[in-house]
């Protein structure tokens, strides 16, 4: 058992961490012993067996070590479960979606370990206008992104045998785009909150994008409205069309 015994005494007890010398020094104790094994046994089946009984030994001795952790209870914990993937499905996207509604909802962080040097009150205050305002900005994004799954964005006349399905999914895409609707009326008015008189010539630096997207917004060259009643508008008449068929071809 050297790769049990080496591992429990080179794990950091205090911070409840294996460093990743440890684990790989563990694993090339278990390669040798696998490499080795075939000497004591001419049986195949004996020398398989052994193979899978030592490599659940090992994970079950991993996973019977603490672990670190911690809990995520403010705003800056929450948005940074949030990402991205370069294929987005459905799930990945009610994923972000809860993540970013429990940040709007949650508390923020002590002004220290704000995602940005804040020095004083004034600072403090525009930080969080900018963060409601973003939050709310990537809630729209994620909506739309949901929506495009079941947006049928051209309707023809050999859809009528699934027009029900195409409903169905349509109602889902209406829901999407007026529930952006409802975030961009937020991410507006927080934008408004830190676009006053008294931020004039103050800009955190180190969130430029998220003054870009205010300064955006204040100008009137991002407005989720205009895009967002445009396809309410698209999927209103993809619908009338839908119901207006007979449900054969």
């Amino acid at each position: 058992m050297l790769a049990e015994k080496f591992l429990w005494e080179n794990c950091d007890k205090n911070s409840a961490r294996i460093s990743p010398e440890t684990i790989a020094t563990a694993i090339r104790f278990a390669i040798q012993f696998l490499n080795t094994f075939p000497r004591f046994s001419d049986n195949q089946s004996v020398k398989k067996f052994s193979k899978i009984i030592f490599a659940f030994s090992l994970l079950a001795i991993c996973g019977a070590l603490p672990c670190f952790s911690y809990m995520v209870k403010y705003k800056e914990d929450f948005y940074r479960l949030y990402h991205i993937h370069y294929q987005q499905f459905p799930d990945d996207c009610m994923e972000n979606i809860y993540w970013l509604e429990q940040a709007v909802r949650a508390d923020f962080v002590n002004p220290l370990y704000a995602m940005a040097k804040i020095e004083n009150e004034e600072q403090w205050e525009k930080y969080r206008n900018l963060f409601q305002m973003h939050l709310n900005l990537k809630l729209i994004e994620q909506h739309q992104r949901l929506a495009r799954v079941y947006d049928k964005r051209a309707i023809c006349f050999y859809d009528a045998p699934w027009r029900d399905e195409y409903l169905a999914n349509l109602d889902k895409a209406k829901s999407c785009y007026e529930a952006g609707l409802y975030y961009w009326r937020e991410a507006r008015l927080w934008a408004e909150k830190a676009n006053e008189t008294k931020f004039r010539w103050l800009h955190l630096t180190d969130l430029q994008y998220w003054e870009d997207e205010r300064e955006r917004i204040a100008s009137a060259e991002l407005d989720y409205e205009k895009i967002l009643r445009r396809e309410l508008a698209r999927v209103d008449a993809e619908i009338a069309k839908l119901k207006a068929m007979e449900k054969k071809y």
